[in-house]
């Protein structure tokens, strides 16, 4: 079996084919590289209860690439308190390596055949600690630290989208020089325009290449009005990795997608791989031509995961 870094070094010759390929064997491609992954917001409360359970039944699954959350034992305290309120209202409290140290987790998912190419943490620790996240992903094998989410305060104006993209910059050049790359996932706001300018392209278009790199969220992209094969065309090589979820029927947020109000009458419309109407042999098809090297299902908190990212994974391992 190819190793990851040579699979890495074919990415031209990948890309290449990916365009005369098809479905079907570009996914079978997938599962034999074992880069089918989880964000494992998908399952907290199962993590929070039972981790080594969780973890087996993501392997049995066929899923080889996790995606951690924080925080974490050194994330801003800012955060920590935050997600403290947040558990207690979701019914639960475990986040980042659920009670146990990095290395305990890496010893985990090395015995279970899995590996964790990225975690998601968030923008105060990014900016303030990135030492420490670097020496925990150093010790879990993390490539990329992803912000999800920029705080409401901070994205209100266009000038504030201007002022992230500097904020991105710095911080690519600080995780570059801790070994790892940084990267930000969209939600579904600061994609329609903002007085005739599209937030999320102002980042885009004013970040580093070789220091922010971007994981998009096909299900958020498209409630906020956006086609994700058209981003990924537009800005190749920019998006390393994706989030994989499928739409029961196609719809937008009522407003901006900027708060709690437009994204809540949207979880309903989540679907298994598969099971919806978005477009995701096209989508992984040219995700696979632009260099997305990481496919991670994510169907937040999601409702009987044991049946749900069971589907999600035979679907993506036997068509992608």
């Amino acid at each position: 079996m190819a190793t990851r870094r040579e699979f890495i070094k074919n990415t031209s010759l990948l890309a290449t084919a990916a365009a005369l390929t098809p479905f079907s064997e570009i996914m079978a491609g997938l599962a034999k590289e074992n880069k089918l992954g989880i964000q494992l917001f998908s399952i907290p409360k199962m993590l929070s209860e039972d981790f080594m359970g969780g973890i087996m039944m993501l392997q049995s699954q066929g899923y080889k690439e996790l995606e951690l959350f924080g925080p974490f034992p050194f994330s801003a305290e800012k955060a920590k308190k935050g997600w403290e309120a947040a558990g207690k209202m979701l019914g639960f409290s475990g986040s980042g390596y659920f009670g146990k140290s990095a290395k305990e987790v890496k010893k985990i998912l090395d015995d279970h055949g899995m590996s964790s190419p990225g975690t998601h943490t968030d923008l105060d620790t990014l900016e303030q600690n990135m030492g420490a996240l670097g020496e925990a992903a150093s010790i879990l094998g993390h490539k990329y630290v992803t912000l999800p989410a920029i705080p409401d305060d901070r994205r209100k104006t266009l000038d504030d989208y201007k002022r992230i993209a500097e904020a991105f910059n710095k911080i690519g050049a600080e995780a570059k020089k801790n070994g790892i790359r940084f990267g930000y996932h969209n939600h579904g706001y600061g994609i329609k325009p903002m007085n005739g300018q599209i937030p999320l392209q102002i980042i885009l278009d004013n970040t580093d290449p070789n220091l922010v790199f971007f994981e998009m969220d096909i299900f958020w992209t498209t409630c906020g009005g956006a086609d994700p094969i058209e981003y990924l065309s537009k800005y190749p090589n920019r998006y390393k990795m994706l989030h994989l979820k499928d739409m029961k029927e196609k719809k937008q947020f009522a407003g901006d997608g900027g708060g709690m109000g437009d994204w809540m009458p949207m979880f309903s419309l989540m679907a298994s791989a598969g099971d919806g109407v978005l477009d995701l042999q096209g989508i992984v098809k040219k995700a696979k031509e632009v260099g997305v090297e990481h496919y991670f299902v994510e169907q937040d908190m999601v409702a009987n995961p044991q049946v749900a990212l069971k589907r999600s994974s035979d679907y993506l391992t036997s068509k992608i």
